[in-house]
């Protein structure tokens, strides 16, 4: 069998420009990076903003586990069947981190022969997004230290700094850091810390703008420390926005590229799901409704995080109501959740299917609790036995969920037929009543409590003694009305990743909190959740290669 990358490398690709009629996209309204990939420019958006919207679809899944559960790879192939089906189709997905990957949880371009083109490009540097975004938030840290070094006239108290120098890489060690050391002329020795680019608050405010001034009016909100007398210093104060706006000009702007059976996708933006919103950006999402009669969208890691943030975070700032869900599982996943090892999940295993299925069924009550109808999807595997799909079969149908089998990721678009058409009699027979979780007028710690309740199945919350500081703190400087953005474990619907399955009996620990005030949210942190990941002992990183040509391998 062939690897992602040497399927991508093999596929006969369009010019963008030939993708892009087919949504009427004329040249003119292209920047063009090279042959397969471009930008849409500020001015296509004027000229299709009062059409129509079309049906919005969300994909998400069941918490992540080692078996693998192929969110993107769903959401890929269920755009091209959509396609294939004669449906206007266009996808709205996140940019790749290179922190994953090199890592160990791989890129986001799909997989098998349902993927986004160029492949390699999209998941190392492709247009530049990340670096820009890397750039804008470490010029606020240099401006922040220089002002500080210059005389302080903003009498910024250095033990109450709150902006964080981002890498879009993997590094643990840059997680606590000493700046400053040395001579005098080389600034204030204080302890700094790194974040992964994906969690920065810049990549959250450039997912949720709207335009050039809806983005320079968050940047101008950003809280970068406290004074002396306790009050928050800006990135407005500190006279940063202008140049932190000129480096992401360019980034703000959507990127087309197309799947393997040249179906359009718009990527842009990708904040993490664990530690972040998890979503890609409001202007790919709106500019892709305008186009096309169905946009399919997906939304990071579990639908505990992803399609929690994307519910209460994306569609509450951006006006957006989904028409379904697609929730993505796999046999070999329910099966881990059983309790079964991974050594063992290819044999029949209908204990441990009833076992973990549960997890699923969380997922499902979660979805429905946002008032838009549930299609419940599973990646085929060839270890699936007909006695396995039976039993989930039947369990989705009898939650009023619909149910199909996906085989996209070796079969493309032809193998999620079956989805698409489940997919189009949901649009068609069961209407969305989306509506958030929680109101804005709840506490902050309301709102921690219902999302601790009523998604993650917890019995309460608890708090450290700085968890509670911060969230009464970021009341009284008046942002108690944001919803609130959950950073937590991918891995389990508790705080513990070892919790497999459906958790019962449990408490959600907060250990700490803090106001993005530009991206419009409150970060709350729950057990040990880092915003700097690590890199695994083996790394991809040892697997890839480039040789004398020019062709890389070993990048999955």
């Amino acid at each position: 069998m062939k690897t992602d990358i040497e399927i991508a490398q093999e596929a006969v690709k369009l010019p963008i420009k030939e993708v892009a009629e087919s949504y009427g996209i004329v040249e003119d309204d292209l920047e063009l990076y090279g042959k397969y990939k471009a930008k849409i420019t500020d001015e296509l958006w004027q000229q299709v903003k009062d059409r129509p919207d079309g049906k919005l679809v969300l994909v998400t899944a069941i918490n992540p586990t080692p078996a693998g559960e192929g969110k993107t790879t769903t959401s890929i192939g269920l755009a091209d069947a959509l396609t294939r089906l004669g449906k206007k189709t266009m996808i709205a997905l996140r940019e790749p981190s290179l922190g994953p990957c090199f890592g160990i949880k791989g890129g986001a371009a799909g997989g098998g022969f349902a993927q986004v083109v160029p492949m390699e490009d999209l998941n190392l540097h492709f247009t530049g997004d990340f670096h820009a975004i890397t750039s804008a938030n470490n010029l606020l840290a240099a401006l922040l230290d220089n002002h500080i070094q210059q005389g302080n006239a903003l009498q910024i108290d250095t033990r109450q700094i709150l902006w964080k120098r981002c890498l879009d890489m993997n590094d643990r060690v840059l997680r606590n850091v000493v700046v400053g050391l040395g001579a005098k002329a080389d600034g204030v020795v204080r302890e700094d810390h790194f974040v992964i680019t994906v969690a920065s608050e810049i990549m959250a405010i450039l997912c949720l703008a709207n335009d050039m001034n809806d983005l320079k009016e968050r940047l101008g909100k950003i809280i970068v420390a406290y004074n002396y007398a306790g009050e928050p210093v800006t990135a407005a104060q500190l006279h940063a926005v202008g140049a932190m706006a000129a480096l992401l000009k360019d980034a703000i702007k959507p990127n087309l590229i197309q799947t393997l059976e040249h179906t359009g996708a718009l990527v842009h933006g990708g904040p993490f799901a664990n530690i972040a919103h998890g979503c890609n950006s409001v202007r790919a999402t709106k500019t892709a409704l305008k186009l096309a009669d169905i946009v399919v969208t997906e939304a990071g890691f579990g639908a505990d995080l992803g399609a929690e943030k994307f519910m209460d975070i994306k569609c509450r700032k951006a006006d957006l109501k989904p028409d379904a869900v697609v929730l993505v599982a796999t046999v070999r996943a329910l099966k881990y959740n059983g309790g079964v090892p991974k050594t063992e999940l290819a044999a029949e295993n209908l204990d441990a299917l009833k076992k973990g299925i549960v997890n699923l069924e969380k997922h499902i009550e979660n979805l429905q609790k946002f008032g838009v109808p549930v299609v419940v999807t599973l990646n085929s595997f060839v270890t699936d036995t007909e006695a396995e799909y039976a039993f989930i079969r039947d369990f989705c149908e009898a939650r009023g969920c619909e149910f199909a089998l996906s085989e996209v990721w070796a079969k493309g678009g032809e193998g999620g037929e079956a989805l698409a058409n489940k997919v189009l009699e949901t649009l068609a027979n069961k209407e969305s009543h989306y509506h958030a979780l929680y109101p804005d007028e709840m506490s902050l710690k309301d709102k921690v409590k219902t999302i601790a309740t009523e998604i993650y199945g917890a019995d309460g919350v608890s708090y450290a003694p700085a968890a509670s500081k911060a969230l009464a703190r970021i009341e009284e400087m008046g942002f108690g009305n944001l919803p609130v953005c959950m950073a937590k474990t991918q891995y389990s619907l508790s705080d513990d990743q070892t919790r497999l399955g459906r958790p019962a009996g449990f408490t959600i620990n907060v250990r700490d909190a803090y106001v993005s005030a530009g991206a419009g949210f409150v970060v709350v942190l729950t057990g040990a959740i880092m915003t700097m990941p690590g890199l695994p002992k083996k790394p991809a990183a040892d697997g890839i290669d480039v040789d004398e040509n020019g062709v890389i391998t070993g990048l999955f």
